[in-house]
């Protein structure tokens, strides 16, 4: 029988939660219901917000003792994670259902996030129709605005819950069938990231790569783009990825609005999945509107995308560290990785006559990557080109593919 899990403070929202308990069992699903109030001991729960805080790693009287709100809130975060990945790993669950208030959803999110994407997983949330990005991550989590607050059972909360507990219980049902009878072969699956400056590759990549016989996921390195592929490596969903973008890290050392993290280029190299790596548009950072970039950067060379993107071009100091940074990561790589440097430009509009063409900036990059990766099992291709010129995306393609047949 499909199993939905229900997570959430049963101490304060025991009403609640036992209504979501009875609906569910109702529409011919188990539940498993898993505690995270921060003093709850609920004879409804069949994991106890001891064994949540124990996942957490942490001592439960100790952190009680404490009575810190934020930390217990980051507590319960960090164990709920652990349990749910453990449980749908193990089979054990099908969905995961969580309400709450800012609270709630804060705990709920981690445990969320930490779920791969296709799993099915709903958060019914006070906090649902503002900015949102702190709950959904880069996963697949379906976001149901409240409309009142999760306070008691009424006749719009009756609703809204109603519907949620019926959505997630033909999730549910329909994940645990396609568990019990996977899909038949389906072509393997490969990431690809691309700026609107570095279209022309990502597109001979694309196209050389569908030809080979995989299909091809394209990301939009915007920050969400990078994540949310890094994402499906650490699901195991693809079979290899063509990062040829990798702009986001650029935005992450200067301080520009389109920033991955600093992890951002760590996950396929960890999990030794094969990668061919590009320096797409490493030659700028991204701001919005020409009025929003910051006084510090207004000596700069600025480009005007259109008028919601401004374009910084980097230093040769700033792409010195960015070569600095990307060395580093591909030599912990624990998988095949191929480097590939675009001699004569890194974007559409880093070559010659072009806005951003600064090949002294540029060779920066390119010494700092060298000197890093020498003596690595990195392969480096120098390539006397232009990211979009006709062969370079083919050639990463290529190689790619490569890497892969030869595991």
């Amino acid at each position: 029988m499909a199993t939905v899990a229900l997570l959430g403070t049963l101490d304060t929202k025991g009403e609640e939660y036992a209504w979501l308990l009875d609906l569910l069992h109702g529409l011919g699903v188990a539940t498993l219901a898993i505690d995270t109030g921060s003093f709850s001991t609920s004879e409804r729960a069949d994991i106890s917000s001891d064994q949540v805080i124990a996942a957490a790693g942490v001592d439960a009287a100790a952190v009680r003792a404490r009575r810190d709100r934020g930390e217990m809130m980051a507590v319960m975060g960090t164990g709920a994670a652990a349990v749910v990945r453990d449980l749908a790993e193990a089979g054990r669950i099908h969905a995961l259902l969580a309400i709450g208030g800012s609270g709630g959803s804060s705990v709920a999110a981690p445990a969320m996030q930490a779920l791969p994407v296709g799993f099915p997983k709903l958060l019914v949330s006070t906090m649902a129709s503002g900015d949102v990005k702190p709950y959904v991550g880069e996963v697949d989590t379906t976001l149901m605005y409240s409309v009142v607050d999760v306070a008691g059972i009424n006749s719009i909360s009756a609703m809204v819950l109603g519907n949620a507990c019926a959505a997630i219980a033909g999730m549910a049902v329909a994940y645990e069938k396609r568990l019990a009878s996977p899909a038949g072969e389906h072509k393997p699956l490969i990431g690809v990231t691309m700026f609107g400056v570095t279209t022309p590759a990502a597109n001979e990549a694309r196209e050389t790569l569908t030809g080979l016989g995989y299909e091809v996921l394209v990301f939009h390195a915007t920050g969400t783009g990078g994540r949310a592929m890094e994402k499906l490596v650490e699901s195991g969903l693809l079979a290899g990825v063509c990062d040829l973008t990798t702009t986001e890290l650029a935005d992450d050392l200067v301080g520009g609005v389109l920033s991955a993290g600093p992890d951002r280029l760590e996950i396929a190299g960890a999990t030794g999945l094969p990668q061919v790596v590009g320096l797409g548009a490493l030659d700028m950072v991204n701001f919005g509107p020409m009025d929003t970039v910051p006084a510090q950067f207004a000596g700069r060379n600025l480009y005007v995308h259109n008028p919601t993107v401004t374009l910084m071009r980097t230093t040769g100091e700033e792409m010195a560290e960015l070569g600095r940074r990307i060395a580093a990561k591909l030599a912990a790589a624990t998988g095949p990785t191929e480097l590939f440097i675009p001699l004569r430009g890194v974007s559409a509009i880093d070559v010659d006559g072009a806005p951003f063409r600064d090949a002294e900036a540029d060779e920066q990059l390119f010494a700092a990557l060298r000197t890093g990766l020498a003596g690595s099992t990195v392969v480096v291709h120098e390539v006397d080109q232009a990211i979009n010129d006709p062969g370079f995306g083919r050639a990463m393609a290529e190689a790619l593919h490569h890497r892969i047949t030869s595991k």
